[in-house]
């Protein structure tokens, strides 16, 4: 029996109030969903074919660049953010990007470009990657991204045009966020913010390599350390 493919994706951990009590921005997948049912998670999803063709207003990192190019065959880095702040839009209705016009923007894009910005990856860092374990439903390779929410456009707490995908859209303090229904994944990633001193590039990137041979905890490091 083959195994169910595994698909590359993107995720964006928001923290907001960082210096004071830090939240973060959180979801509640459907009952009915065939990935994480019920489960509280990061705005993000799969990287679309679409996502290769968006231009970057302003790019990653060199460090972010490299360390996402490790041990990755898949979709090109800019292709990875682009597919992020795609989804951060159509979950949350929030806008990561820089100011800049954009008049050949696609259908799915225009509201974006109507408000002035194109996605924009400046102070945007790659901070986790895990593999799906063999035997879900569905397989992704996800690579997750941190940003502070002052790095966001317009009212943090406005929902209103986000997609039906997630409910209960919410900032959560970062102390109380354990208490929410979660996946495993999630908590280890949440368990990787905890003594953070500032939001930024790690030094090393967790990567939860779960293969159908074996499973891995490695630490991703690209030629800048």
């Amino acid at each position: 029996m083959t195994d169910t493919p595994i698909r590359s994706a993107s995720t964006l951990i928001i923290l907001r109030n960082f210096a004071s009590r830090p939240q973060v921005l959180m979801g509640q997948r459907g009952s009915k969903a065939a990935f994480m049912p019920n489960k509280f998670v990061f705005p993000g999803g799969a990287v679309d074919t679409a996502d290769s063709a968006i231009r970057l207003a302003q790019p990653l990192t060199d460090r972010c660049h490299a360390n996402l190019q490790q041990d990755s065959t898949g979709p090109a880095p800019e292709t990875l953010a682009v597919a992020a702040i795609r989804e951060l839009w159509e979950e949350t209705g929030l806008m990561l990007g820089a100011l800049e016009a954009w008049p050949d923007a696609p259908e799915d894009w225009a509201d974006f470009a109507k408000a002035g910005f194109r996605p924009s990856a400046a102070n945007m860092y790659f901070f986790f990657r895990a593999i799906t374990p063999p035997g879900a439903p569905r397989r992704f390779d996800a690579r997750f991204f941190l940003v502070n929410a002052d790095q966001l456009s317009g009212d943090l707490d406005d929902f209103s045009n986000a997609s039906d995908e997630l409910s209960h859209l919410q900032w959560v303090c970062l102390d109380e966020v354990r208490s929410l229904n979660l996946p495993f994944i999630t908590s280890v990633v949440l368990g990787e913010l905890v003594g953070m001193t500032e939001i930024g590039a790690p030094n090393s990137v967790p990567f939860f390599k779960n293969q159908d041979e074996e499973s891995l905890f490695l630490r991703l490091q690209g030629l800048y350390q």
